[in-house]
């Protein structure tokens, strides 16, 4: 389990990370979304021991991170900006990750890297931005990790790949029962893998959720009226947005479904129908309600 508290990072005069606090269990990939400089790689950088918080606890299983060379053995980093040692070919870079991985398993990697199509003797350096990051992930999965952390995890790969590697990643946390962090700046591309979801905006953790929750809790509802109306007339009803056009109006509504349906059908609307809600909408809707206004790619 990761467990960060009131976790604090600066650089000079800018805050990169605000009084984070969070809990990450096992056997849950856990997706952080947010904008570019809201704080999702410093946070990883912290909990991979790369960086040191000025404030705050992180631990993962109750130790901390920070040079524990044991616990680091246990976790592996795909960070969005790739190092690759000089001119090395993937078979290099297995041959120094199994001197720091005990676990690390050639016959994974070797199966991996016929699954992706790469030539383990070519020296990565000739290989493309989305090739490079393949390898990157082939490299961790290969260290059979406990913990394993994404920066812009698909960042690069054509839609096949990014298919792949996401069921890659829930394979792991599956059969393992092991944990991912996943980041990213969109939030399309997590919400059809996360167990739980959080939203960071400079620097602080605004919302955090399961998506099954996030899902299930809020809904939109288009109805209409033969009449004038306003939204006073749905008192009883918690509305987390509503706009109105003509006499038909759209409203997002948290709540128990079938009892808020009930409700609105016995006000005899003209038109009544429940739509889908996509993350990105109840992101956004949450955000407003809590007095944020800025846009996710």
């Amino acid at each position: 389990m990761i467990k960060a508290e009131h976790l604090t990072k600066k650089f000079g005069d800018f805050t990169a990370l605000d009084d984070i606090t969070c809990t990450i269990q096992d056997g849950c990939i856990y997706g952080m979304v947010g904008s570019n400089g809201a704080g999702k790689s410093t946070f990883l950088r912290i909990i991979t021991g790369v960086y040191k918080q000025d404030a705050g606890t992180v631990t993962i299983d109750d130790a901390p991170i920070w040079e524990n060379p044991a616990l680091k053995q246990r976790i592996a980093y795909v960070p969005d900006e790739l190092f690759f040692l000089n001119n090395a070919s993937m078979n290099r870079m297995a041959d120094m990750y199994k001197a720091f991985y005990p676990n690390f398993s050639a016959e994974r990697f070797k199966e991996l890297t016929a699954n992706f199509n790469l030539d383990p003797k070519k020296s990565i350096n000739t290989f493309s931005k989305g090739m490079k990051r393949q390898a990157a992930t082939i490299l961790a999965l290969s260290c059979r990790p406990d913990y394993i952390f994404f920066d812009e995890t698909f960042d690069g790969l054509d839609p096949v790949m990014r298919n792949y590697v996401k069921k890659l990643i829930c394979d792991d946390v599956i059969e393992r029962h092991a944990s991912a962090i996943i980041t990213s700046h969109s939030l399309r591309e997590l919400e059809d893998t996360c167990d739980q979801l959080a939203l960071l905006h400079r620097g602080g953790l605004v919302l955090e959720s399961d998506v099954e929750n996030l899902k299930t809790a809020q809904f939109k509802i288009q109805i209409a009226f033969p009449y004038e109306y306003d939204r006073a007339k749905f008192e009883g009803i918690e509305i987390q947005h509503f706009v109105k056009h003509g006499s038909v109006s759209n409203m997002i509504v948290k709540g128990t479904r079938e009892e808020t349906v009930e409700k609105l059908r016995a006000m005899n609307p003209i038109i009544l129908d429940v739509l889908p809600l996509t993350l990105e909408e109840i992101f956004t809707y949450e955000m407003e309600a809590l007095g944020y206004s800025f846009q996710i790619d």
